[in-house]
This record gives structure tokens, sequence and C-alpha cells, in this order.
């Protein structure tokens, strides 16, 4: 095995918040990936320290005498390193346990079929656009007459935005007429690429695609959408945007190339257009870029860097070649990526097979394709990662199957005869180690394989950590088939008597892709480790940010500075949206985590 070297990754201000709660203020900051574990903290509120002893053991604090008119700041100072002497950014007191940005909704339009559409707000990404250490949201908009690719119809156009946190509008990307609407088709990568300090955001363009200045990207006037409104003609761009901006930095030839549209298993459009796309550390130090087309029958990946200006293509797996026999149709509508061998650079694990960062395959457990996956350390009395996946094909052996990350062989699997939609991995149940697993109607089951019950929670889309033990809550949505929408909340799993309990439902929201019922996005996007989750209002006017107010006596670097949990963050919004998970077992009995081997990229 070679030897592991640091990563890099960004850098982050504290994130501190403050949120009023009953008598009094609960404030909440970062312990970031390149602290010690002999650093310790002071609150101040209007400048006089609140804190009596150093803190130590946690990174939250509740302050009864905090006011909502209160400013807050924390002071940083390690026993190991004297030259951390950090004081963060002040801060204002939250009036509501969410943060409240405003969007820019664009107007409504007429496509060319003469239906009228509407817009709402979809799925949305994180990154640091202009080096100040906090993020911006990069958001999605949706038309209501988005398709899936097995349908035929016209559609709105494709619009990303960038907002900073305070609702300020940065620049919106217009994809134009020959990109089509629907969660297979638009797959955006928020991430610094470069390392100069700033993330840029990559996605598929097209000719009439504008840029967030105004420039347009090849013919204006091109219009390649065919009688059933899917466009299987003219050219395909990749383009990588400058983050600050939305300014065009370099546009090529989007590979993989679509070729023949037969070529990916249909005639008429459906699998030729299902994309995928990654961020991942393929030399084990600096960031690359995976774009991927296909995985129901032909699937292909495309590697690449952008480093100094210069976009380089690093290599193309091609399940067509023959030394890729068995690697055709094992893609699910989602994908992770993670170092499954152990040798310091990052694999992609497409599903039911995985490819090695050189672009080679590593190994196909041949399971076939599936909508669910999950890969982190699932079980902490192994040594690496674990895969637990669901599969569609109701001939595969296994509905469910759960393997070693690194290894085609599967530990333990359940026949089901059918096509099983949805799995989930998260520890909820403290007397069973590690993580628990479940799938639609197949029951709840220890990692090893051991069956719980027959009942397993109905909740089956995210998993979340919001109160203040080491068990993993429930993000999913409360869905009105009448209405049409979903609105958020958060449950808990009553292990003993075998039931959800509602921690938080978000009045007032409502969450994405119909029945997915996932939110804009779920990540570690400020205070401690616990994480945030980001649904629209209903009306899609503004976006709100909950976080939780709870407190924990757990204290642990923030996730985003977790290498496979950053990029499961980077990845969550592509097709199915799935929760990421970090690289080492975060649950009841845990060990504490060893620091993150990062180095910091600060402008």
């Amino acid at each position: 095995m070679s030897k592991k070297v640091a990563r890099q990754m960004e850098f982050l201000n504290r994130g501190l918040i403050a949120v009023k709660v009953e008598q009094g203020v609960f404030i909440s900051w970062r312990m970031l990936g390149t602290d010690d574990e002999s650093t310790f903290f002071d609150l101040y509120r209007d400048d006089v320290k609140v804190n009596k002893k150093p803190i130590t053991k946690s990174t939250n604090y509740f302050d009864a005498e905090g006011k909502v008119n209160s400013t807050y700041f924390v002071k940083a100072n390690s026993m190991k390193n004297e030259q951390l002497n950090e004081i963060s950014e002040i801060v204002k007191v939250w009036k509501d346990s969410y943060l409240t940005v405003p969007l820019q909704k664009p107007a409504d339009g007429i496509s060319l079929d003469g239906t009228p559409y509407t817009y709402s707000a979809n799925d949305a990404s994180v990154g640091d656009l202009d080096g100040d250490g906090e993020y911006e949201i990069i958001l999605k908009w949706d038309p209501s007459n988005s398709k899936d690719n097995a349908h035929k119809g016209y559609t709105g156009e494709v619009f990303l935005d960038a907002y900073k946190l305070d609702g300020t509008f940065m620049w919106r990307i217009s994809l134009g007429k020959n990109i089509r609407a629907g969660a297979h088709y638009t797959q955006f990568l928020v991430y610094d690429l470069d390392g100069d300090g700033k993330a840029e955001v990559v996605l598929k363009t097209a000719d009439g695609t504008k840029d967030g200045v105004g420039t347009v990207i090849g013919d204006p006037h091109a219009d390649y959408r065919n009688e059933t409104g899917r466009i299987l003609t003219g050219p395909e761009y990749l383009t990588i945007f400058k983050g600050e901006t939305g300014a065009e930095l370099v546009t090529t030839s989007f590979e993989p190339e679509r070729g023949h549209v037969s070529d990916w298993g249909d005639h008429y459009g459906n699998r030729v257009d299902r994309f995928l796309a990654a961020v991942a550390y393929l030399d084990g130090e600096r960031p690359s870029f995976i774009m991927a087309r296909g995985y129901y029958g032909k699937t292909m990946l495309t590697a690449y860097d952008w480093r100094q200006g210069k976009l380089t293509k690093l290599w193309t797996f091609d399940s067509d070649q023959d030394e890729n026999e068995g690697y055709t149709g094992q893609g699910n509508h989602s994908l992770s990526v993670a170092d499954v061998n152990g040798d310091g650079k990052d694999e992609i694990i497409y599903g039911a097979m995985v490819v090695n960062h050189d672009g080679t395959g590593l190994y196909t457990t041949s399971l076939g394709h599936g909508d669910a996956l999950h890969v982190g350390n699932l079980n902490p009395s192994e040594l690496g990662l674990e895969v637990f996946q669901v599969h569609e094909d109701e001939n595969a052996p296994y509905g469910m199957s759960y393997r070693k990350a690194d290894s085609s062989k599967i530990i333990w699997g359940i026949h089901s005869g059918k096509d099983i939609g949805r799995g989930m991995a998260a520890d909820i149940d403290p007397r069973y180690e590690g993580a628990e697993v479940w799938a639609s109607g197949m029951g709840l089951y220890a990692n090893d394989g051991r069956k719980i019950n027959e009942n397993a929670p109905a909740s089956i889309n995210f998993g979340i950590w919001w109160d203040g033990d080491l068990l993993r809550e429930l993000l999913d949505h409360h869905w009105d088939p009448e209405k049409g929408y979903g609105v958020g909340k958060i449950d808990k799993w009553d292990f003993e008597n075998e039931k959800l309990v509602n921690v938080l439902t978000a009045k007032g929201t409502s969450s994405n892709n119909g029945t997915k019922g996932n939110p804009c996005l779920q990540a570690d996007l400020f205070g401690d480790w616990r994480e945030e989750v980001i649904w629209r209002t209903k009306d899609s006017s503004a976006l709100r940010i909950y976080t939780t107010t709870d407190r924990t006596k757990y204290r642990m670097h923030t996730l985003m500075h977790d290498p496979v949990y950053r990029l499961g963050v980077a990845w969550q919004n592509i097709a199915y949206n799935q929760p990421p998970h970090p690289s080492f077992y975060l649950g009841e009995g845990m060990q504490r985590p060893m620091k993150p081997n990062i180095f910091i990229v600060k402008i």
C-alpha cells in the first residue's frame, strides 16, 4: 500500500451560530479538522466572556443570560499550538431555529407545446465560492413540467443560482433549450478543484447555455429538441464555471459522449441520458472530478483534472471494453466515493460495481441496478468500509445486499423476488453494534444479517444527526398525494416500542422530487458536528436552513473536514439523492475518530 498523504480541504470559519430558545440562547460552533485535541474555547456575549472555565468537552453552549439582541463570538486556543489565538466572526441571534434565505424565483413560462409551467427550488449544493470561509448555496430551479427520461414531453429551462447565506444573489446560469429538465439530466458539482481557495461549478451544458455574466455558450439559435421533447442530437459540452461570478472558465466536448443512442439499451432516448457525477481524490491528495453516463446497460465514466487553468482528461472507463465484461448494468441512480482498498486514493462505488482510481475496474458483484446505496464504516468491529445496497431486478439473488467495500463478495443478502425501491443504513438501535439496515417491505436488520424484527421504520430516505446522542435520526416528509407535495420532518426511532417519534415538523416547507421526499440539501453546514437541513418554502420564495438547538456532550471535528462525508455532500444532489456518511463509525459506542489528515487551502 502506498503512503497516505494529506488531502486538500477547504478553509472554513468557525460557523458560529446563536439561536434564541426558551430561557436563553443556544450557541454552537465548529471544531475544525486542523484543531488538535487540546483546543479549548471561550465564548463572549457583547464582548464579555460568558464561561467561567475554558470549554473543552463540547462545541455548544447554553447561555441563560442571552437575549435576542445579544451578539456573540468565540475564541479558540490550544495547549499544543500557542499560535492558535483565533477570534471568530461576530454573530447575531436567530429568532427562529432556522435561517431564511430569500430567493429570486424565475418567471413562469410556456413550453413548446403550449403548456404553462412554474418553477420550484430543487436540489442544492454548497461551496465556498468567494473564499471567505462561509458556504454559499448553489440551487437548481426545476420547472413543473420536468420529465423522467422514460416519459416524453417538452420541459421548461433549467437554471442554477448562487446565493450567500444572507440571501445575497450572486449569479444565475441559464442552461437553455437544449438541456432537458429532470432528475437525471443535470448533475452539478461544486468544489474547489484547482486549490485556489474558491469553489468552481461543473456541469453538462449545450448550445444556448448562458453563464452568470451573460455570455452564451455555442450557438444561441440552435434547437435540437425532437418531437418527443428529448435532445438526442447536437453537440454536448462540459463547462467549468467560476464560482464567484458564474462566468464560463472553460468549455469542451462532453465525455462520456453520446455516440449511438441505441448503444445504451433502447432506441428512444431513455437510457442514453442517465447521468451521474462526483468529485474524487484520484491521486490521494487533490480533487479530480468524474462525469458518468449510463447504468442500466452500457456504462461509461470519464475523469478530469482542473488545475492551473487547464482541463485535463485523465481516463475513461467503458463497460463495452473486453476487460470490463460483467460491468454492464451495475450502476445505481446514485454513486459514492471513498478509498475502499486502503491505498490512499479514491475509488468510485458505482452501485454494484467499483471503478479504481486509475479508471480500471476494481470489481463487480453482478447483482445489477438499484435505487439506494450506502457506503461508510457501518460495522466498527471490522476494518474498512461497508456497502449496503438494494436491487431492482426481481430475478437477482438478493433484493438487499451487504458487502465489504473492497470486495465483490457478499457478506449477507436477502432474496426478495421483487424490485426493492428504497433502503437505509443508520445506527438507530443502541442494542446492536454498528448501523442497522432496512429496505422496503424487508424488515429491520443488524449489520451482521440478524433480523431484528419485521417492523422497520417507514422512513427510508435520509438519516440526520440531530439531537444530543450518537444515534442518527431519520429525515423524511409527510406526503400529501392530493396536494402533490410533502412537508419536511425529522423523526427518531423508538427502538423499544418500534415506532417513529416526531422530533421536528417543518411547517411551511416542502420536500423535493415527489415521493422521493428529499430536502434541497442535508449537511453539516455550520455549528457543531450535527447536521443542518435545507428545505424550500411551499411557494419557493425562500430556503429555510434548519439547525438543532439540542445540547450535546460530544465533541468532534466538523464532518465537512472528513473527506468521505464532504464528497458525499458534493454528490448528494445527483439523480436520486442519498444521505452522506463519514469515513469513521459515528454511532453508539463509537471510538473517538482520528484527526483528519488534511491541509487547508486559504486565499
